[in-house]
């Protein structure tokens, strides 16, 4: 039923008043062939039942395949409590809040999010503002042109190696503020960014210095000697990191002698499902002195004239609040359901639990490398150290052979040669906390029937099998 409150005997009513016979004469001044007409590919409206029904038969035909790919988006378990809590009321219908008299809630768990962002990243301010990793990058990069007083720069070093879609969004949002992204390549042994090619740019004038942890093929960078050259040089360390594996590795505050200036990333892993790809929410950290130089709200404690603690927006950078030539950014939303549900699983499973769920992620995918480096036609590509991602080089087209997998319900890992050429034939693969010893065999046995058919039929036949 469509949910319009007025009956028809409203309608006429009201038509009656005015002098109209029906709707249509309200609209006799625009000639008929400048009307819309029906949507001819719209079909009928459903019922409430009807439409439940549909989207159930829609959702039975994804189908729960073995999931192995990572890439920016990760499997994770997520605890039944965390939803069940952020889809209360309060939480899931909760806007903006403006009004700190009765947004005191909202404002708190805002708070508690910031200062656990905080303390995982090792920084000294946190917001709760950003769509997702990558547009918190580009606002990162924007922030950096403008906290670096001892740069006149506007160019930017980003490593090849970080996230694909990440130095996409970022050239897509900044590139027509005359902001240049230059990029590092990577060392074809390693997968770390090439620290020789670094050094050449000792001395020249750049405003900041990208640094992922892991990067996008999960390889763990020399981050300290990355954030001593960005600070020696009068850059600003911009790190991008994975906020799961801060629960284990060295924070992005504590990288070099003095840390790093700027953190952001992906939030998804913390309590996020994957969705089909979102939403999904991003953060960013900052030292103190670039405070006022980062996008979207912050959250403050402070105390009433009777002295009672309570919460505010205690900086509010954006054009609708300031004037527009101070605002640092035109954001406008906090993502506050994924907030809410990130703080409540960062809060649920504490620092230690964070660590487990990190240690079983990096223990598993290391097991799943060496399963499937077994393989005959498959090896590792790169030497570093890894966290929860790995990639492999295949002697046969990986997009046959993915394609293979997920015919027999494995979702094998992510295709590089759309993003990586020069790598050949290589997948990225992951193995998060949720993937048992059973999962990571029944993936290596499938594989090695299906590397093992094709290298017999040197074509790409389907090999069939239980």
């Amino acid at each position: 039923m469509p949910f319009i409150p007025h009956t028809e005997e409203d309608v006429r009513r009201m038509l009656d008043v005015i002098g109209v016979g029906q709707i249509d004469d309200l609209f006799d001044e625009i000639p008929a062939d400048l009307r819309a007409q029906a949507l001819e590919h719209v079909p009928e409206g459903m019922s409430e039942m009807e439409v439940s029904a549909l989207m159930h038969a829609r959702a039975r035909q994804d189908g729960q395949p073995l999931c192995f790919i990572g890439a920016g988006a990760y499997d994770h378990h997520i605890p039944a409590a965390v939803w069940q809590i952020a889809t209360r009321g309060e939480f899931y219908s909760a806007y903006t809040p403006y009004q700190a008299e009765a947004s005191q809630g909202t404002l708190q768990l805002l708070y508690e999010y910031q200062s656990m962002m905080t303390a995982l990243m090792a920084m000294d301010v946190s917001n709760a503002s950003l769509y997702d990793g990558a547009s918190g990058l580009a606002e990162a990069v924007l922030m950096a042109v403008r906290a670096n007083r001892k740069s006149r720069s506007r160019r930017i070093l980003v490593p090849r190696a970080l996230h694909p879609a990440y130095r996409k969004t970022v050239r897509a949002i900044v590139g027509n503020q005359k902001i240049e992204l230059v990029e590092l390549p990577f060392d074809p042994a390693s997968g770390k960014t090439d620290m020789a090619t670094l050094e050449a740019y000792a001395g020249e004038d750049f405003a900041a210095l990208v640094i992922p942890q892991p990067n996008f093929f999960g390889v763990l960078e020399d981050v300290d000697a990355m954030t001593e050259f960005a600070h020696a040089n009068g850059m600003l360390a911009v790190a991008v990191v994975n906020p799961l594996a801060m629960a284990v590795l060295k924070p992005p505050g504590e990288w070099g002698e003095n840390g790093a200036d700027i953190a952001c990333g992906e939030g998804q892993p913390l309590g996020a499902p994957l969705s089909s790809g979102g939403p999904y929410f991003g953060f960013m950290c900052c030292k103190q002195a670039f405070v006022r130089q980062m996008p979207g709200r912050i959250i403050g404690k402070t105390v009433d004239l009777e002295g009672k603690a309570g919460f505010a927006l205690t900086l509010q950078a954006r054009e609708q609040h300031i004037r527009r030539s101070k605002a640092t950014s035109n954001i406008c939303t906090n993502q506050g359901l994924l907030v809410t549900a990130a703080t409540i699983h960062m809060a649920l499973l504490g620092g230690e639990g964070l660590a487990r769920v990190a240690a079983g992620c990096h223990a598993n995918t290391a097991s799943l490398i060496q399963r499937l480096a077994a393989i005959d036609g498959i090896e590792p590509a790169f030497s570093a150290p890894a966290f929860h991602e790995g990639v492999l080089r295949l002697s046969a087209p990986a997009a046959d052979i993915l394609r293979s997998l997920a015919a027999h319900n494995v979702l094998g890992g992510y295709d590089l040669a759309g993003d990586y050429p020069e790598l050949g034939e290589a997948i990225l693969v992951c193995a998060t906390e949720l993937r048992t010893a059973a999962e990571m065999d029944e993936y290596a046995t499938k594989l090695a029937r299906i590397m093992a058919t094709r290298t017999q039929a040197k074509c790409p036949v389907e090999p069939k099998f239980d």
